[in-house]
């Protein structure tokens, strides 16, 4: 019989809220984050607003030693390693025993951005001798999820999940195989990304950026009629797994199961979210049968959605097509409406959101929702949250890139 794998802390920080309560409260008010941007300029772009952290301080967290030369995704997920350890009851740097049966999975892909264009930046200006050393390391894209383990003194593995959109669902996932099937106790495992110029001039030069093409509004509202393209966010997700009777030894409070997760590539998807959602249908039928549920169990679905066109419209396709006629009977949200699209630490934040959807009885809602679109024609727990009992919950990560991920999540009843 396969292994039970729980979770049994979390660790957030957004732009609406840090760590779970105020996170989880956030979402129950409909509580956005969405700011003018001050991280840097945008005086040339049209679009000026996202997920910004704005009072973000590391040393809150961390300290005053040792992270000076640390970029924003290290700092941003060690902040949010250290409430996760702090939420599970871990006593840190971890005691040897522990510690080598400890692991990282993180989901990241462009955290290293800011950080190479700021070190190639010195090395064109001054040459390759006036470049600081110590930046080097943040030029990786593993350097996160390494400074994780350097932290908090973790000896077992170290991963780095890098497949953008579902990076850190795919990060977890990972990690509930690796103590299934490796004996490992606990993870820590969860996605980052960090607000920065580079990848939002690279955003809105493609035009993906809601107001970044000309004529159209700057707003937020998936699968709302008026919707035209992503709010771009930041954050970091860190969610403690464990395997069962591990937790259960040391009395630990455990806020939910994993059941199932299912993953599929549609080759499809060139830079869109395919039309025909035959990735997305097949990473959620995966998902439910690994977790072993029929799709009338799971009680609501945290979507995916992220205010483009294509992706929301995809999306709704693909979850009437896996659950047929009682597709509108199960309410489906996107938190994305409130915290904008934190690209790979995206997944996480779902499931952060859903264990507060489970533990706290409530459902999300999606602000921003007023016109309908006759293409989207779900029960999308418009502008204020619901109240409601929640057993399973189905997350959704879906790509344009062609990575489709879904993941179950339950209560444990016994």
């Amino acid at each position: 019989m396969d292994k039970r794998v729980v979770i049994t802390g979390i660790g957030v920080l957004t732009s609406n809220g840090a760590g779970k309560e105020a996170f989880w409260e956030a979402l129950r008010s409909g509580k956005s984050g969405l700011r003018t941007i001050t991280l840097f300029d945008t005086s040339t772009t049209i679009a000026k607003t996202a997920g910004e952290i704005t009072d973000f301080k590391a040393e809150s967290y961390l300290g005053d030693k040792g992270f000076r030369t640390f970029d924003r995704s290290t700092k941003l997920v060690l902040s949010a390693s250290k409430l996760a350890l702090d939420d599970a009851g871990f006593k840190y740097p971890l005691d040897d025993d522990l510690a080598v049966k400890t692991g990282v999975s993180l989901g990241s892909t462009l955290g290293s951005v800011w950080s190479i264009s700021e070190f190639d930046k010195e090395g064109l200006r001054g040459g390759p001798r006036s470049v600081n050393p110590a930046l080097f390391s943040n030029t990786v894209i593993n350097a996160p999820a390494s400074q994780i383990s350097i932290k908090f003194n973790i000896k077992g593995f170290n991963a780095t999940i890098a497949t953008g959109f579902s990076a850190s669902l795919d990060a977890i996932d990972y990690a509930v195989n690796q103590i299934r099937n490796y004996g490992y106790d606990a993870v820590l495992s969860g996605g980052v990304e960090e607000l920065c110029q580079q990848t939002f001039l690279g955003f809105h030069k493609i035009g993906h950026l809601a107001g970044s093409r000309s004529g159209k509004p700057e707003i937020n509202c998936p699968f709302d009629k008026r919707r035209n393209g992503i709010a771009l966010g930041e954050g970091a997700c860190i969610i403690v797994l464990e395997e069962l009777s591990h937790a259960r030894k040391r009395s630990a409070r455990i806020y939910a199961e994993i059941l199932g997760y299912g993953t599929s590539f549609d080759p499809a998807s060139r830079n869109i979210y395919s039309p025909k959602a035959e990735g997305a249908v097949r990473a959620m039928t995966f998902a439910l049968q690994d977790a072993e549920v029929a799709a009338g169990d799971i009680d609501y679905i945290s979507a995916s959605a992220n205010s483009t066109l294509d992706c929301d419209t995809m999306e709704t396709r693909a979850v009437n097509r896996v659950f047929g006629d009682e597709a509108k009977g199960v309410p489906i949200s996107s938190i994305k409406s409130m915290i904008g699209d934190t690209f790979s630490a995206g997944g996480a934040m779902n499931v952060a959101a859903s264990v507060g959807a489970i533990m706290e009885s409530f459902m999300p809602p999606t602000i921003n929702f007023r016109e309908k679109d006759s293409r989207c024609d779900l029960d999308y727990v418009p502008n204020k949250s619901r109240q409601g009992d929640i057993d399973k919950v189905l997350v959704n990560s879906f790509t344009p890139t062609g990575v489709n991920s879904s993941l179950v999540l339950g209560k444990v009843n016994n």
